[in-house]
């Protein structure tokens, strides 16, 4: 049953979300910035926590190689993609747009946005690259 609390709390995450930007009130905005506060303290703490371990006791964060660096590697990883992927969400948004309205008023200039909206896409692929680099050398 403890299983499914990071599921429940997402969910209700989500549903608080939803809420307050369709309330669009000072205090749903609020308290979701608190909430967003709240958890990003929790993570900073976990962090933290998994930082000083001495990967003798629990579990290990890299089971496959257990030293005691290999934490350092997991974060490097995830910040790696976790910034690609928002990199690329920003440019996409930006270059699909303007492909859709360079496309409206233009239908044949349809391969040249796609390959541009495809550039942005691949900042993304540099991120797992550099992920998969970091975790095989951890």
């Amino acid at each position: 049953m403890s299983s499914y609390i990071p599921v429940v709390v997402l969910v209700a995450l989500a549903a608080a979300t939803a809420w307050a930007f369709q309330k669009r009130s000072r205090t749903a905005l609020r308290a979701l910035a608190a909430g967003n506060l709240i958890i990003g303290a929790a993570f900073g703490a976990l962090l933290v926590l998994a930082g000083t371990g001495n990967g003798t006791s629990g579990y290990t964060l890299l089971a496959a190689n257990p030293s005691p660096n290999g934490w350092a590697a997991m974060i490097g990883a995830a910040v790696a993609v976790a910034g690609s992927s928002i990199g690329a969400a920003i440019a996409v948004a930006y270059t699909g747009s303007a492909a859709l309205a360079a496309i409206s008023e233009k239908p044949e200039t349809f391969g040249r946005a796609m390959v541009i909206v495809g550039l942005a896409e691949g900042i993304a692929i540099y991120g797992l690259v550099i992920a998969v680099a970091l975790l095989g050398h951890a």
